[in-house]
């Protein structure tokens, strides 16, 4: 019914999301994973989780040019990669993050981690990567369009260790079977979130007015 409303289709969408959207999944983060942002400065719409892994090491590029280097698990989603080849960085795997050579640090734009994991289903600790990150003034990217398929134990995020130096991303295609709508969100640090609406906008990265209509729905709805 949402996605049939007319109304929706004729302006153009926000590309930060709606404000019922950005309440929506804010509500929905403090009641699915325990963390609490907020709607209006710490969250934003994507189109879809992909084409934020895809874009955002270009946009965080144009950030700090004097990094070059993209880090992400050694068994992964193959977009980390290719995100960091986008950019023109160098995309560098890594099986652990203590085990990530200092060198390689030392120029990385950012650090990828997905928990659970694809397509090992492995579960990190989110609160150590976002430790590690902060240490060493890396922005931790937390790919967390798996959150509430942990099979053990209950979904987190890595927002529950606070906003501070790392983004979590959303997706609604895996928990809400809604893949064909291509919509998602990310939150996190006030200052890259700011940064990265700023951006975004110009690149015309705004989910369909109908399409987050209906996300709202589904991000409020947990039977289905």
């Amino acid at each position: 019914a949402a996605l049939s409303d007319a109304a929706a289709a004729r302006g153009y969408p926000p590309s930060i999301g709606t404000p019922a959207l950005r309440d929506a999944a804010a509500a929905w983060l403090a009641r699915r994973l325990g963390a609490t942002v907020d709607p209006a400065t710490e969250l934003a719409a994507v189109v879809g989780s992909k084409e934020f892994v895809a874009s955002t090491p270009q946009d965080l590029k144009l950030r700090d040019p004097s990094r070059d280097t993209v880090l992400y698990p050694a068994i992964s989603y193959p977009t980390y990669a290719m995100g960091a080849t986008l950019a023109s960085c160098r995309p560098v795997a890594y099986t652990a993050l203590d085990a990530i050579d200092p060198a390689d640090a030392e120029r990385a734009l950012c650090v990828w981690v997905n928990s659970p994991g694809n397509p090992t289903g492995e579960l990190s600790d989110l609160a150590a990567a976002a430790a590690w990150g902060r240490q060493r003034g890396i922005p931790v990217l937390s790919d967390e369009c798996y959150a509430e398929f942990t099979w053990t134990g209950s979904p987190t995020t890595i927002l529950r260790a606070g906003t501070s130096g790392v983004l979590a991303v959303h997706s609604l295609s895996k928990r809400d079977n809604f893949a064909g709508a291509r919509i998602g969100f990310y939150a996190g640090d006030r200052e890259l979130v700011h940064y990265l609406r700023e951006v975004r906008k110009h690149a015309g990265l705004m989910p369909p007015g109908p399409v987050q209509a209906a996300a709202v729905i589904a991000l409020g709805d947990d039977a289905h």
